[in-house]
């Protein structure tokens, strides 16, 4: 039996990227409930989503060819067009994201940022205290605790929309979205082999995590404000 020939369409560090964000919005969610004692861990899920965040919008100016904004950017020409090609016998393919999977992209990289930014100014006078708390006007920070507590909730939905479109996709039109995620490969049958990459860019990926990570120390440790409390 012939094995089925895959081309490489997903770089190693935005698969690594992926499932680490999967892993901290789940950890996230777990260590929010202020009755486990876990509050503490919370922030520093938090802080590791900002830079994996920071990361993924970096990646996306100088990491490969399909991670790179400029080539899934979701204008609404190709997404019009996307959508009619669901009443064709072969809908169009794309190598990387389809349109519809772009605007996913960007609305959950767009949540996931504004969640951990606010999560920075965050005060609820019990149990969490951001190292920005303080830091800007009382009516700044109640819209970012606002987007804080609420944002959860519309991230939650786009989850679950998520999950279906790649169910969808799997079972109806037969597209081993899951496993391309894992392999960074899809099948020859899909994708040509002229929209394939030669390799990951590990090497700058690391490089780039290193920046990325000294930023998030400087933000969060180096740089947070020491607000003076006064008592009278």
């Amino acid at each position: 039996m012939n094995k089925e020939k895959m081309h490489l369409i997903w770089d190693l560090p935005l698969r690594i990227f992926h499932w680490l964000l999967v892993l901290s919005i789940g950890a996230s969610w777990y260590t929010s409930n202020q009755d486990n004692g876990l509050i503490e861990y919370h922030l520093w899920v938090g802080y590791f989503a900002l830079g994996l965040i920071v990361f993924r919008i970096l990646w996306g100016f100088i990491g490969t060819r399909h991670s790179k904004f400029i080539n899934f950017f979701p204008s609404l020409k190709k997404i019009t067009a996307y959508i009619q090609s669901f009443k064709q016998a072969e809908p169009l393919h794309y190598a990387g994201h389809n349109p519809l999977g772009s605007l996913m992209v960007f609305f959950m990289l767009i949540t996931i940022f504004l969640q951990a930014v606010s999560g920075l100014f965050m005060d609820d006078d019990i149990f969490t205290t951001g190292p920005y708390s303080g830091s800007i006007s009382s009516s700044l920070e109640t819209v970012f605790i606002y987007i804080h507590r609420n944002g959860f909730n519309l991230m939650l939905a786009a989850i679950a929309l998520h999950i279906c479109a790649v169910v969808f996709y799997e079972r109806v039109k037969k597209q081993a979205l899951i496993s391309a995620i894992i392999t960074g490969k899809k099948s020859a049958k899909i994708v040509n082999k002229k929209d394939s990459i030669n390799h990951s860019k590990i090497g700058l990926a690391i490089l780039l995590s290193i920046v990325v990570a000294g930023f998030i120390y400087w933000l969060v440790v180096l740089n947070a404000p020491v607000i003076e409390e006064y008592y009278y």
